[in-house]
């Protein structure tokens, strides 16, 4: 249980959680607006890098998680696939 408890310290906890997941077919400018907007919820959470570590752990395949979407989230564990290979 402990594990999870940095959960309930989420700046979303208490957001509507559409927000930060993108609904079928939404595109362009309406998907990076709503992401931005979760982002910025995430740039003020207490546990922001809990939650990336988590989600990057778990290879979250959508939404916001630890402030990146599911493309930086893939972004991040390629750099990561490639700097363990090299180093």
């Amino acid at each position: 249980m402990d594990l999870w408890e940095w959960q309930f310290d989420g700046a979303c906890r208490d957001e509507d959680q559409d927000l930060f997941f993108h609904p079928e077919g939404e595109r362009g400018s309406a998907r990076r607006r709503r992401a931005e907007a979760a982002k910025a919820i995430c740039a003020t959470c207490p546990v922001i890098k809990e939650c990336l570590e988590q989600s990057l752990a778990v290879r979250e395949p959508y939404g916001v998680w630890g402030g990146l979407s599911e493309d930086e989230r893939s972004a991040v564990l390629a750099q990561r696939g490639r700097a363990s290979r090299v180093g």
